[in-house]
């Protein structure tokens, strides 16, 4: 089964994704990157945050991911969990995933993420990111999803509400607007770490080579 307008509100608006945001996946770039004002990116346009770690943390890092993105997955099911037990799990970061969606697909996983709630926001990106290989190139990207949806706890009828939810599509797209114009995100994945850019793929140790002078 295809995605449909009578399927979902969101598929009026994804062909003009497209003009909004960059195609391709990031990688690591070795010149210097750009520094964006923290407080700017402390006001995300559109959607609120779903912050992990105390709001005090001497340290923020702010990551733009695309689900359907490779290098997004690869640091979500590699770096992430070892990266929140070392700093944010100890109190010494605060970390916040935000949607820079480059596709309709991407759309549809954030906003099943939203209506699972604040609690299970994040185990949901992280499934979908984890099975990334069986929906995201799928030929019938709404019954492969929506197989990944069921394993989380959703039915067919919540499926279908969650991609409804147009104002929470709308958010979504400000906040891509903001990030390629305000902040100059071009792909994925894309970080800010005190306002520091970092694109592209990054180790544990690169982070944590990045983020202990700041804890210094």
């Amino acid at each position: 089964m295809k995605f449909s307008r009578r399927d979902t509100l969101v598929l009026g608006a994804a062909a003009s994704l497209a003009g909004l945001c960059g195609t391709g996946a990031a990688l690591a770039q070795d010149a210097p990157e750009p520094k964006v004002d923290v407080a700017k990116l402390m006001k995300p346009a559109g959607n609120t945050d779903h912050p992990l770690g105390p709001a005090n943390a001497k340290v923020t890092l702010i990551e733009y991911a695309s689900p359907t993105c490779p290098h997004c997955a690869l640091f979500a099911t590699t770096v992430f969990e070892p990266l929140k037990q070392k700093y944010v799990d100890t109190g010494k970061m605060q970390f916040i995933l935000r949607p820079f969606l480059r596709n309709t697909l991407d759309a549809v996983v954030f906003l099943l993420a939203e209506a699972a709630g604040p609690t299970k926001y994040y185990d949901v990106i992280a499934t979908f990111f984890k099975t990334q290989d069986q929906w995201a190139a799928s030929d019938k990207p709404k019954d492969a999803i929506l197989a990944v949806a069921k394993q989380l706890g959703f039915t067919d009828d919540s499926f279908n509400v969650a991609l409804t939810n147009q104002p929470l599509f709308d958010g979504m797209k400000a906040l891509l607007d903001q990030a390629t114009k305000e902040f100059g995100v071009t792909g994925t994945p894309t970080f800010f770490l005190n306002g520091q850019q970092m694109t592209g793929e990054r180790s544990l140790d690169q982070f944590s080579a990045a983020i202990d002078p700041l804890l210094a």
